[in-house]
């Protein structure tokens, strides 16, 4: 059984640590959650960055583009139009697992981006996924109840886009051989 505290100092000296060690934990939890944004808040920085490197992949210099969007994801990581914009550009160039890739981190933002669900899609056609991309295509139409245009390029991409069959690729290889 612990003997009660004699003195008013040794009650102090028994609780002071315990009350020191409560208050840093209070100050280190109100500081970190001061610093954090709303998720909706997307820095205007970012933004523009974003705009230039559209405007740079529209006038087909696509390294500008490239670095321009990067560089608006390192001020804000959150910024769901870099993403698909870098997958756009990836897709350009021909690099569709990238695009993928870019899509997809857009996506884990916000699964209801019909941008990156229309990139995701049309990049999934290109690695030949058609059934993938189907599947992206009835996302869309679910999203877009009276129909959007994203849902008839995305229909036409799939309709046009057919992966290379498993027998035909074989007959190649054999006939190498």
């Amino acid at each position: 059984m612990l003997a009660k505290p004699t003195s008013l100092l040794e009650m102090f000296m028994r609780y002071s640590s315990l009350a020191a060690a409560a208050a840093l934990v209070l100050v280190t939890i109100s500081t970190s959650l001061h610093g954090q944004r709303p998720d909706d808040q997307i820095d205007p920085r970012s933004v523009q960055l974003v705009a230039a490197g559209k405007a740079a992949a529209a006038a087909g210099n696509l390294d500008s583009a490239t670095d321009t969007l990067e560089t608006a994801l390192a001020v804000d990581p959150r910024n769901r139009a870099a993403f698909v914009a870098l997958g756009d550009v990836a897709l350009a160039r021909g690099l569709s697992g990238k695009a993928i890739r870019h899509y997809r981190a857009a996506l884990d933002l916000d699964p209801n981006d019909i941008a990156a669900l229309t990139g995701q899609g049309k990049a999934l056609v290109a690695k030949g996924a058609i059934e993938r991309a189907r599947q992206n295509l009835a996302k869309i139409k679910r999203l877009c109840a009276k129909g959007c245009t994203e849902a008839t390029d995305l229909a036409a991409v799939i309709a046009r886009g057919t992966p290379v069959p498993v027998v035909a690729a074989q007959t190649a290889k054999s006939g190498q051989n």
